[in-house]
This record gives C-alpha cells, structure tokens and sequence, in this order.
C-alpha cells in the first residue's frame, strides 16, 4: 500500500520511512504542508500520517482542508502534542486516530492497518468482496476456498481494488498506488502483478473490463 508521511523532522521521517519500507509499503515523504496538499491532490494513499509542527501550515490546517474537500482517506495525526484540546480538535476535525510522540513503529502499523480496515467497513483483520478474502495482517488472500500469500505489490493492488469494491481502476490510478515518490514505473507492471495474482488464483479473480481498467468482481 502506499503511504503519504508529513513529517518535517528529519531523523523521525528517515525512521518512519524505513520502517515503512520494511513492511513493504510505498511511501512518499512531504516535508512541508504545500508539499503535502499538492501530494494529496496529485496521488492516491491508502493513509496518511500527519504530523502537526509543520514549518509553513499547521497541520490541523490541512486535516481540516482535506475531509473539507470530501476526501476521507484514512488519516493518523503523529504528533508530539499531547494536550486534550489538541487531541480532541484533530479527532473532531476528522483524524482516524492520534497518535503521540514517541511511538513504536511496530504499533503505529498496526494502527494503520486499523484505520484502513475500519475505513472499508470492516472490524476484523480482512476485507471481503465477492469470493476474495484479504487478510490484512497476513497479507494473505482466499480466493473461493483457495488460500495463497502474495508478494508486497500484488497485496498493493489487490488493496487498492477491495478498497473499492466494484469499481473499475484504470492503469494510472493502479500505478499511483503501487510506486512512491522517485520509484521507476516499471513497463506493463500492471500487467505483470496481474498475470502473478491469476497464477494463484486463476482468471476470474482480477477481471479487465475493456478501455477502463479491472475490478474484482462481486459474484
């Protein structure tokens, strides 16, 4: 999955980017707020972590313009207020969760993969559409009985279709969540992590609907 991290704290963001990284996301790393905002606009995340002491916009100031813009990508404040008012402000404004300063990266992954889950409707660890299956925490897909782990760009696009379920996602919009910030899009890669998903699980799983894009089909 890919992975917006504002963060103008240098040694925080390196940390985070690793541990990121680790765990096979994609990340792209803002360090500013203007940087931030033109990210958001430009991109496609599956999260957000956003921290507040922003050198040109207070965070809060770009929480607030996102779910204004009716964007409702899952967003986590990293943050080393800790006051109540700070805390209840950014809930209320529409963060998923607040998370303070100094954290394990560990627990902030799995508050990620929490807020992801919620945001899809779910409370347990999978994400279900039709026949397919996907743990979030195993990375590991079921497909109609049949149950297999899939490489880390296989489980980014598999997530980026069962994040919205039913809908047709174009090559663009399935490259933005697949490559970070300075990562070569690999030619017909699309192509190539479908191909591998359908070795798994066979044709019927991922579906191309013509001149649009694929879907994961709901029956």
């Amino acid at each position: 999955m890919r992975i917006l991290l504002v963060e103008d704290d240098p040694q925080i963001g390196q940390s985070l980017v690793r541990a990121l990284k680790d765990a096979q996301c994609s990340v792209d790393w803002a360090r500013t707020g203007d940087l931030a905002r033109s990210a958001i606009d430009d991109g496609s995340y599956s999260a957000i972590l956003l921290d507040l002491g922003l050198p040109d916009i207070d965070g809060l100031e770009i929480l607030k313009w996102l779910r204004t813009k009716h964007d409702e990508t899952p967003l986590l404040i990293i943050t080393a207020r800790d006051d109540v008012d700070t805390r209840i402000d950014g809930l209320d404004f529409g963060a998923d969760d607040y998370v303070i300063k100094p954290f394990e990266a560990r627990e902030l992954l799995a508050r990620i993969r929490a807020v992801i889950r919620r945001k899809s409707g779910s409370a347990s660890s999978t994400m279900t559409h039709g026949k397919a299956t996907l743990d979030i925490n195993l990375r590991q897909l079921n497909y109609d009985g049949h149950a297999e782990a899939l490489s880390a760009r296989e489980y980014a696009l598999v997530l980026a279709l069962l994040e919205r379920p039913g809908a047709i996602l174009s090559r663009a919009q399935l490259e933005e969540r697949l490559y970070g910030w300075g990562e070569e899009v690999e030619s017909n890669a699309v192509d190539a992590i479908i191909y591998g998903i359908r070795r798994k699980f066979g044709s019927t799983l991922v579906r191309n609907v013509r001149g649009l894009g694929w879907t994961i089909p709901g029956t």
